[in-house]
């Protein structure tokens, strides 16, 4: 016989809550002491109560059925291939591959990988209609599940242009490709630039929205699923809740077009808190963006090697980032649970409130002629700026902390004779249509003073 234990104790109330805490506080006041507010503006108590804080979303995940992914850049086919299957030996469940070049052999690529038995994202540099239709043909013959990831959108906030010379000419494309491909999915929505170029939540919630909407007012008949790639930041709890309130956010504007398809996440660790100097710290804050992408509903979860920003990819760094997702699945039992965060007073919370805030946000761009119009008049950019700017000062006056690098740093570290790729943002002068959004990270400034030091005799 089953003894319910919570029959033993007496129930309190928030009220009750509220006075033993105000009582212990001897006379300091509750909200200055104890209430703190994000970036967002949302404001967190010191505890949360299902009398006036359980503010349910409905939102249901599948954290046992989160993908791990493989990243491979593809430059010579032959190795990619020993790569990719190198890495589902070792518990890759997914593979995306990134293309540059459409005149890559995209047949042979896919003809040596068991696609057949393992989803495959394609991140494309490029817009091509008979490329996409050809990933089509191969996926139909192989039974394959097959994500095109390609995204004229983020091309233009990224880079300034589009694919093609006019917006009219890349949706003409995507539209050929709705009408012909009906084995692969390709609307893409990459929402990763918004974090790492320094967006708070809201503004990421209702960028990306706003950046789906354009999709569904310029893409006829869009019968598949939409994928969304974010990039997950540092906040635990406050990342889990913005998975959950883009699902819900992306549902409710999917209502307004008819579309019936669930959005599928592939999840990121963000770039913007990593750092060049004690870079194994990296690897601790990688594994709880991870776990926050994977409690949060993420579909498929991508991690960032520990050197990412320094590093060309290498057998070691990828080894490691892929384990630390297969030890929080086979160790952690993340393969066994699903809906983690269902009942949480603060995570359902935070969940509404993120949710809100954003949808009041996403309205406003609409109102003011989406998305598209707000980039090529500089408004996302300079939201985008403002946003990063406050978070910068934060780090720079020591309040937003990176340990190991603007608190408790090794002095006696060096990275100048280490250094394969440039880990800082590039200059380009170049003639563009609207001014890029730039992706930065936090350390960026003062790892390239260090630099210098090192230099010095």
């Amino acid at each position: 016989m089953e003894t319910n234990l919570f029959n033993d104790f007496d129930s309190l109330s928030s009220k009750q809550w509220k006075q033993q805490i105000q009582f212990e506080l001897k006379g300091a006041d509750y909200n200055e002491t104890l209430v703190w507010e994000s970036p967002e503006g949302i404001k967190v108590k010191p505890f949360y109560h299902k009398d006036e804080d359980y503010k349910t979303a409905n939102i249901v995940t599948e954290a046992s059925k989160s993908k791990i992914v493989q990243n491979i850049f593809v430059f010579d086919v032959e190795k990619s291939i020993r790569k990719a299957n190198d890495a589902i030996s070792r518990g890759a469940e997914s593979v995306r591959f990134t293309i540059e070049n459409e005149d890559l052999d995209i047949t042979k690529l896919l003809s040596e990988i068991a696609i057949d038995k393992i989803p495959v994202y394609l991140n494309l540099k490029f817009l091509s209609a008979n490329f996409i239709k050809k990933i089509n043909e191969i996926a139909l013959s192989k039974n394959a599940i097959i994500h095109c990831l390609v995204d004229p959108i983020h091309q233009l906030a990224s880079d300034g242009n589009w694919f093609e010379s006019e917006t009219k000419d890349n949706f003409e494309i995507l539209n050929s490709v709705s009408k012909e491909c009906k084995n692969v999915t390709f609307i893409n929505i990459n929402a990763t630039l918004y974090q790492n170029a320094g967006a708070n939540m809201v503004q990421q919630l209702a960028y990306t929205l706003a950046h789906t909407n354009e999709y569904f007012n310029h893409i006829q008949n869009i019968n598949q699923p939409i994928t969304i790639e974010v990039a997950i930041g540092t906040n635990y709890f406050f990342e889990i809740a913005k998975l959950r309130a883009l699902r819900l956010l992306f549902n409710t504007l999917a209502k307004e077009y008819n579309h019936n398809f669930d959005c599928h996440i592939i999840a990121t660790p963000t770039k913007r808190n990593k750092t060049l100097y004690d870079y194994n710290t990296n690897m601790l804050r990688t594994t709880t963006e991870c776990m926050s992408a994977i409690l949060g509903g993420a579909n498929a979860v991508a991690n960032l090697a520990y050197d990412a920003i320094y590093h060309k990819d290498n057998e070691f760094g990828d080894r490691i980032s892929r384990n630390q997702l297969l030890i929080l699945k086979k160790e952690s039992y993340f393969d066994i649970v699903n809906n983690p965060a269902d009942g949480t007073y603060y995570i359902e919370n935070l969940t509404v409130q993120l949710a809100e805030k954003s949808l009041l946000l996403f309205k406003e761009i609409e109102a003011n002629g989406g998305l598209i119009k707000q980039l090529k008049e500089g408004n996302i950019q300079k939201k985008i700026q403002e946003s990063a700017q406050k978070e910068q000062d934060l780090f720079d006056s020591g309040k937003e902390v990176l340990l190991g690098t603007n608190k408790y740093p090794n002095k006696n570290d060096k990275m100048s004779h280490d250094l394969e790729l440039f880990p800082f943002v590039k200059i380009k002068p170049r003639k563009t249509l609207i001014t890029p959004i730039i992706e930065k990270r936090l350390a960026e400034k003062l790892e390239q003073e260090r630099l210098e030091t090192e230099k010095q005799p």
